[in-house]
């Protein structure tokens, strides 16, 4: 029997999306082996964006990011994301240097709302939906490397129906994460039954080995460290210096005698030191270097709080002990500070407690629930907008710097390939840059392109774009304030906030109003920035190549276009043959090759004379491939016989070749 396999069903699966119309969101239904869907485009490239890194200035503060290399090798295109993929994928010579080698993709395709939206169309039928994404998700797979990762970001209009299909097409066993993003902190009055307040993100990896970059540890998370006896290991918190188990570890139950008051110390009912014995012993001689081991004959003791017979207590155990004990040495180890390891409590008369560093503490790990209070909201994606481009109209729903900049340090480092085929506003590439990171974008829609994508991924490089994560902003203490144990910066402000508020208070007598004050003194803060980009690198605009192939439904046959000439035509034909084109400066006779066979694409009518003059030019060891729009009859025969492995393909039903009923003739 045939285990199946769960897979999603729609209308027109089988079929294949044609554009309606370019430059728009639009389709209808074709045969897959329609030559306008089969076609491969290039691309075509236009100007070079080249910007320059700003030296730094001894009154700035700047982060270790701000010292990465900016990139130069990326890539901003104009079109339709299913043609740059195709091109991506099948052109020779991108396919090469991109199939395979892309590290992170996040993609924020339209969410598919039912509604339309003043930047782009949002209603597409779902099964129009969906046939979309599945052609485009095929072709991110191809380009995603072994150790990347795919990152779909949507609402809850289509998210069931695209994790089923991402695990169609990338494997169920290869699902990440479904993470949950807080897009708001507002309701939606409006709302007709539920107002949404979070987005969703479907992690997928990639069939390879698959590792994250965790993130780093908060103010609040650390705010818990100090450092009262001047460690010389830096902040670090207290922790038991006990575990529970005595009963199956009998050898680490012992006593050991008080540096300070001589008393013997041991484990509390249940528990035993976290230590060895001999570990143990060398900390506790940085209290009292006369510490050595002895038996003090204390196995009632023992089985007592190891709650077993004294027949079942291990015997043997030492005990930690200081010959002619002398409280003096302690106390002054207690004064000087940098205890050890295992510290005492009480102002070194109570028990023993064990310091856990900082410095040793992971970052922490990721969760599957973000807060707008740590990457950022709709409205404050906007905002940055707004800033870049005054005047204009922002996106419905943009994504703020801070929640790609988390999705790019998890899944990728610096020098990766970070691809997104829905641009926007450019979002996800001006992120990638500004953290190091290699990126492909395409924006299918021109008005955005002109008006956001290709001005902002400019001002970026140029070092014009003073928003988002170009700076990382936080709060510091001012001269002579204090930073409680326990406490963040973050939360002093909050509480001066408070404080200005109970301090308008009409009630307030003359020394409450001072004394809120002096407070305020001691816990104020101000804002800091230190510099995370400086502008640098660049990327290269291009654009879809132009059709050169249709079908005409009256003459029930395949044409080519008006634009399909000159060299438009010859990087078409090679592309949808596979060949990489050749140097123009070479002067050659050919237009491209693939192995030992060369291609010539010709505009005009082939005859043996000119079959002549190209084998003649030919090494001997090498094939013609002659892609002509004409052709004399016999010259086809001619040519197979004087240069065996050779053909003429006439254009263009030698490469499409389509009737009405969509069957491939």
């Amino acid at each position: 029997m045939i285990k199946q396999r769960l897979e999603l069903t729609w209308y027109n699966k089988d079929k294949a999306l044609l554009p309606t119309e370019n430059g728009k969101y639009g389709y209808t239904w074709v045969e897959p082996s329609d030559p306008r869907y089969c076609e491969t485009h290039t691309l075509m490239f236009d100007e070079y964006v080249e910007g320059f890194q700003s030296p730094k200035l001894d009154e700035n503060e700047y982060s270790e990011r701000a010292d990465l290399e900016p990139q130069s090798d990326n890539l901003l295109i104009h079109g339709e994301s299913g043609d740059v993929l195709e091109a991506l994928t099948r052109v020779p010579e991108l396919a090469g240097k991109y199939v395979g080698q892309v590290k992170l993709i996040y993609l924020d395709p339209p969410f598919n709302t039912s509604k339309t939206f003043e930047s782009y169309e949002d209603n597409l039928e779902h099964s129009i939906w969906l046939t979309m994404m599945r052609d485009r998700l095929i072709n991110l797979k191809k380009l995603l490397s072994k150790s990347g990762s795919i990152w779909v970001h949507l609402d809850r209009s289509e998210v069931h129906r695209m994790r089923v299909l991402m695990d169609e097409v990338f494997g169920s066993n290869n699902f990440i994460s479904q993470i949950a993003w807080e897009k708001t902190f507002k309701p939606r009055n409006d709302a007709e039954f539920i107002s949404g307040r979070h987005d969703i993100i479907l992690v997928y990896k990639s069939h390879g080995p698959f590792t994250i970059n965790r993130l780093g540890r908060t103010e609040s998370m650390n705010s818990g460290y100090s450092n009262p006896d001047d460690d010389v290991n830096g902040r670090w918190t207290s922790a038991p210096a006990t575990a529970t188990g005595s009963r199956t570890h009998q050898g680490m139950v012992y006593a050991i005698q008080h540096p300070i008051t001589g008393e013997y110390i041991y484990p509390s009912d249940g528990q035993h030191w976290r230590f060895g014995q001999d570990n143990l012993l060398e900390i506790m001689k940085g209290w009292n270097p006369n510490y050595q081991l002895e038996d003090i004959n204390d196995v009632e003791k023992r089985a007592e709080l190891c709650n077993v017979s004294i027949e079942e207590i291990r015997k043997g155990v030492l005990a930690l002990i200081i010959p002619d004990f002398d409280p003096e040495i302690g106390l002054s180890v207690y004064e000087k500070g940098n205890w050890p390891m295992v510290y005492i409590t009480s102002n070194g008369y109570g028990g023993f407690r064990k310091k856990t560093y900082l410095s040793e503490m992971e970052d922490r790990t990721v969760e599957d629930m973000w807060f707008q209070k740590e990457v950022g909201s709709n409205d404050e994606a906007k905002s940055e907008i707004k800033k870049l481009f005054p005047g204009t109209t922002p996106f419905s729903t943009p994504k703020p710097e801070r929640l790609l900049e988390r999705i790019i340090h998890i899944a990728s480092n610096p020098g990766d390939i970070v691809l997104d085929s829905f641009a926007g506003s450019g979002t996800s590439a001006a992120v990638a840059q500004k953290m190091g990171r290699k990126w492909i974008t395409c924006e299918l829609l021109e008005t955005n392109f002109n008006t956001f994508t290709k001005p902002r991924l400019e001002m970026v490089v140029k070092n014009q774009d003073p928003g988002g994560i170009t700076h990382r902003e936080e709060r510091t203490l001012k001269d002579n304030a204090i930073l409680p144990d326990g406490f963040t910066t973050d939360e002093l402000f909050r509480s001066t906030q408070l404080l200005n508020k109970l301090s308008r208070e009409e009630d307030l007598t003359e020394d409450q109003r001072q004394a809120i004050g002096e407070i305020k003194r001691m816990i104020a803060t101000g804002p800091s920035k230190a510099i995370n980009w400086r502008g640098g690198g660049g990327f290269q605009v291009a654009h879809i190549s132009p059709s050169c192939f249709d079908y005409d439904s009256e003459l029930d046959r395949v044409i080519l276009t008006e634009q399909a000439t000159g060299q438009v035509l010859i990087e078409s034909v090679a592309a949808n043959f596979g060949y990489r084109l050749l140097d123009r400066n070479q002067n050659s006779l050919f237009d491209a090759k693939k192995g030992r066979s060369y291609l010539k694409v010709y505009e005009g009518i082939a005859d043996t004379n000119l079959v002549d003059s190209l084998v003649a030019a030919l090494g001997e060891d090498k094939s013609l491939v002659l892609a002509t729009t004409g052709l004399v009859d016999g010259v086809r025969e001619y040519l197979r016989k004087i240069r065996k492995g050779s053909r003429i393909i006439h254009l263009p039903d030698g490469i499409f070749r389509y009737s009405k009923e969509g069957r491939d003739e």
